[in-house]
């Protein structure tokens, strides 16, 4: 069965004006859809097209004649968890499990914000930042290009956010920290991602 685009969970213009109505329409409707037309270009007729996305994403991580399939499969993956991660009117209060286990492993919500602005920022190139349970501990990591947590034992996902130019030049330019910044306080489903634990 053919992978398919996901609809937005929310309008074009929900997220302004911290992520504009042009940047959704290029990053969804343009960019994501592309992921999805190579990967099912790239597993038609193979025995890979009958497999789940994680399955692909994790059975294709480092095999080298298959980095077509990874990259796109993984960056459909990222993108399908990106866009349940925010919500209009997003940021503000974090449920409470999810508020004591932040604390509990970085000191306070402000470290952990802190902490992912100085990773998601670092990050070299294209690439996420990412908040993840890892065996039972909270930590922040970044990784490069399309790769996630799915290729790391035992990291599950809580939270991730897209670094790629595309993701914010036309309303940030350069200014990476700003965009990451405003993604924490103003653009997370803090619901969405405690659901996750």
């Amino acid at each position: 069965m053919a992978f398919e685009l996901p609809n937005l969970p929310y309008a074009h213009d929900a997220l302004g004006p911290y992520m504009s109505q042009e940047t959704l329409e290029f990053h969804h409707d343009k960019h994501h859809q592309t992921y999805v037309t190579n990967l099912n270009n790239l597993v038609k007729d193979t025995p890979l097209a009958s497999k789940s996305l994680e399955d692909i994403v994790t059975s294709t991580y480092n095999v080298a004649d298959k980095a077509g399939v990874f990259n796109n499969a993984s960056q459909h993956w990222n993108h399908m968890q990106f866009w349940e991660m925010m919500k209009p009117k997003g940021g503000g209060a974090i449920p409470g499990e999810l508020e004591k286990r932040i604390k509990a492993d970085f000191g306070s919500v402000d470290e952990f914000k802190a902490a992912f602005v100085a990773k998601a920022a670092g990050q070299f190139g294209s690439g996420w930042a990412w908040l993840v349970d890892n065996g039972g501990k909270l930590e922040v990591t970044s990784t490069p290009n399309g790769v996630n947590p799915l290729c790391f034992k035992g990291q599950k996902t809580l939270l991730g956010c897209d670094v790629w130019e595309h993701s914010y030049y036309i309303d940030y330019r350069n200014r990476r920290p700003d965009y990451v910044k405003a993604f924490l306080d103003s653009m997370v489903n803090w619901e969405n991602v405690a659901s996750r634990l």
